[in-house]
């Protein structure tokens, strides 16, 4: 019984009925002989048949044309039915497919302008010192170089390669991410255990400038998540906050526990972050109007990347009267 609930059915069948209808009534009252209605009968049917066959045919059409239209790029093709029946929830559904296509499209086209100018940062990225090595080699083969210039042109060289190795090192760690390829851990995480691991490859710096790193964390502080992983993220927060923090400064690093999530707070007594910077902090290649030559804009992107795949946030602000201040949240649940 499906059929007859489609209304172009319905209505080919009332007009069909109404018509016999009239035929019989009148045939009695025009005492016509039986053929002749029957003829009549058959030649309404057909016509009624062909009336709305047309139709169909005109609808199927006009679908017809709308769809090339988008096969030739243009999306802007109105689909919404303004009949009920078949046709109409055919309509329906190629109208859903194709904003569906039309959001795909968009999506394809944002990676592909994204993966452009991905690649043009990270060649940039990758060039600047390769550069910079290409430019120190020749000064080694100087035969007026005397052994202590030889030395530090070594060192230059030793640094720059260093430097491209964690700038590539990071662009993979990135890369694996955004693919979703990185299976995290979930482990027990102490936060104190946490911190001092993420320090100890900043030790030389801090002592070299002279930094106090002061601590305030929970006996109990921890939350469930990929140790090594949280080392990495907390690291590279650690040591922006380090940049900016002038010799002889303060970093502190507090953490507290409590039923809903793992809090910790990382803080600097450096100049703070421009206000035109903050909404952009956290964004791949992006370098502060503060940032020297050596940063990359890569560790932020990455802490944040690493910290929201465990179920956690991160967000930056200006502490009174100076200084910048990050706060790391681990959730205990979904958010």
């Amino acid at each position: 019984m499906l059929l007859l609930r489609n209304p172009e059915i319905k209505k080919m069948l009332v007009s069909y009925g109404l018509f016999t209808l009239a035929v019989v009534t009148a045939a009695p009252l025009l005492a016509m002989p039986p053929a002749i209605y029957t003829l009549l009968i058959c030649a309404g049917a057909l016509a009624l048949f062909l009336y709305y066959t047309k139709r169909r045919y005109k609808d199927i059409s006009h679908l017809s044309g709308q769809l090339d239209q988008i096969l030739h790029g243009d999306m802007s093709t109105c689909f919404v039915p303004d009949k009920e029946g078949e046709l109409a929830l055919l309509t329906s559904e190629i109208y859903k497919m194709t904003v569906r296509l039309q959001e795909q499209s968009e999506l394809l086209q944002k990676e592909k302008d994204y993966l452009n100018s991905s690649i043009a940062d990270i060649s940039h990225q990758i060039k600047t010192p390769l550069t910079s090595i290409r430019m120190i080699v020749p000064r080694l083969g100087r035969e007026d170089a005397d052994a202590g210039q030889r030395q530090q042109y070594i060192r230059d060289i030793s640094s720059l390669l260093s430097r491209t190795e964690w700038l590539i090192s990071s662009l993979l760690k990135i890369a694996r991410l955004e693919t979703g390829t990185v299976a995290f851990g979930q482990t027990p995480v102490n936060v104190e255990e946490l911190v001092l691991e993420a320090l100890a490859p900043l030790a030389v710096m801090l002592d070299v400038k002279e930094i106090t790193v002061e601590t305030d964390i929970d006996e109990n502080a921890a939350f469930s998540g990929d140790r090594l992983w949280s080392v990495e993220a907390v690291g590279n927060i650690l040591k922006n906050c380090m940049e900016h923090t002038p010799p002889g400064g303060t970093l502190t690093v507090t953490a507290r526990d409590n039923p809903l999530f793992t809090g910790i707070t990382i803080s600097d007594d450096g100049t703070g972050i421009a206000p035109e910077d903050l909404p952009h902090l956290f964004e791949r290649f992006y370098r502060g109007k503060d940032s020297g030559p050596e940063h990359a804009g890569i560790g932020l992107a990455l802490a944040q990347m690493i910290i929201k795949q465990q179920n956690g946030t991160v967000a930056a602000k200006n502490r009174t009267p100076r200084g910048a201040e990050f706060h790391i949240r681990f959730y205990k649940g979904a958010i």
